[in-house]
């Protein structure tokens, strides 16, 4: 018998989760396991990359081979309405939506959560690459994975002292080598197979679609414009393009043209140079701070404007409660409307925000 809590761990079926549920029964926790079955467009309902079928397959045996409980919960409705509706609606205001970002606030760390301690757990773990640190005063510290390749600190940026004061991220201090080592030391079978995918209720199809069957007006056609209002040509709609992106556009000109910016208001696709496209800073909104505390005045930090972007340095003005500006000290390509900007000093998570607007400077 163990005196340690009993811990739920989110099970995907591939190697992370399966080797953070074989670390902390090596730690001596108990454990049982947690899949969630989320929303896919109907008639596509064993495609989500998430919870295909062959995924929670694996889920079992990973739970039957190290001899825990393994359960399945039902998602879909809450999830259609907290990530599938949120990603429409950022689409169709012109934005480009972080699904990810949301599911792990309100789904994995709410829903799932809530499901995990009616089941008696006191800890939720993760597979995530991510560290915890606990300070002096008690509450907690969000650091990066010491693999900086596989660094998820981004995507666990909105969770709250609430939500990680409850949390566990066993290989936060591992290398992606040595967690496949230890897949195949405990014969998990899961070393090898394939790694989850953002979007995953699209099943691995382009959102494009998606959108066009689920937001008619999301293709309307509209003119593409320079940055001066010169019309260049015609879009297919503004859904189909990204903020930096340069091929797909159907233009012929001397210099390669890049999405600027889209404008709902008069469906236009602006484009421009890629000296158009450098930014100087940034304006965020819905700002989270991981320490519960909103920092006061101005100060440095380095900005990531999504998640695999590298980490940029820049000073950082708090302007009320929930929005700050990031002035950089290089001009950044492709800050993009609706991701995030995450702030870090050194390893440690300070925030984020949602970028709204960016401008030269």
């Amino acid at each position: 018998m163990t005196d340690k809590p009993l811990v739920a761990i989110a099970m995907s079926g591939g190697v992370d989760s399966s080797v953070a549920a074989a670390l902390l029964q090596e730690q001596g926790y108990s454990v049982f396991g947690l899949m969630l079955r989320l929303w896919s467009e109907p008639g596509l309902e064993k495609e989500n990359q998430c919870c295909t079928p062959d995924s929670m397959a694996q889920a079992r045996r990973v739970a039957a081979r190290l001899g825990f409980p393994f359960y399945v919960i039902d998602a879909r409705e809450y999830f259609y309405k907290m990530i599938v509706q949120s990603f429409i609606a950022g689409y169709r205001s012109g934005i480009t939506p972080n699904p990810c970002m949301i599911c792990n606030q309100t789904v994995r760390w709410g829903f799932l959560w809530e499901k995990a301690a009616g089941l008696g757990a006191k800890y939720m773990a993760t597979g995530h690459y991510a560290r915890l640190q606990r300070c002096e005063e008690g509450n907690f510290l969000l650091l990066r994975g010491i693999d900086k390749s596989k660094d998820q600190s981004y995507v666990l940026s909105r969770l709250t002292q609430d939500q990680l004061v409850h949390s566990l991220f066993p290989l936060g201090g591992l290398l992606k080598s040595q967690v496949k080592e230890i897949a195949d030391k405990y014969q998990l079978g899961t070393a090898n197979r394939k790694e989850s995918q953002d979007l995953c209720f699209l099943g691995g199809r382009d959102y494009r679609g998606f959108m066009e069957r689920q937001e008619e007006q999301a293709v309307k056609r509209g003119e593409i414009v320079d940055s001066r209002g010169k019309v260049l040509g015609e879009h297919e709609g503004l859904v189909g393009y990204t903020i930096g992106q340069r091929k797909g556009l159907g233009l012929f000109a001397n210099r390669p043209l890049y999405v600027l910016m889209k404008d709902q208001q008069t469906n236009r696709l602006v484009v421009g140079t890629e000296e158009e496209l450098s930014f100087g800073e940034l304006i965020a909104g819905d700002a989270r701070w991981l320490r519960g505390v909103i920092p006061e005045g101005s100060f440095k930090a380095e900005v990531k404007i999504r998640y695999r972007a590298k980490p940029a340095t820049g000073t950082i003005e708090i302007l009320d409660e929930k929005r700050f500006r990031a002035t950089f000290e290089e001009p950044l390509r492709d800050i993009t409307p609706g991701q995030y900007a995450v702030l870090y000093e050194g390893d440690v998570v300070l925030g984020s925000g949602i970028i709204e607007t960016s401008s030269l400077r």
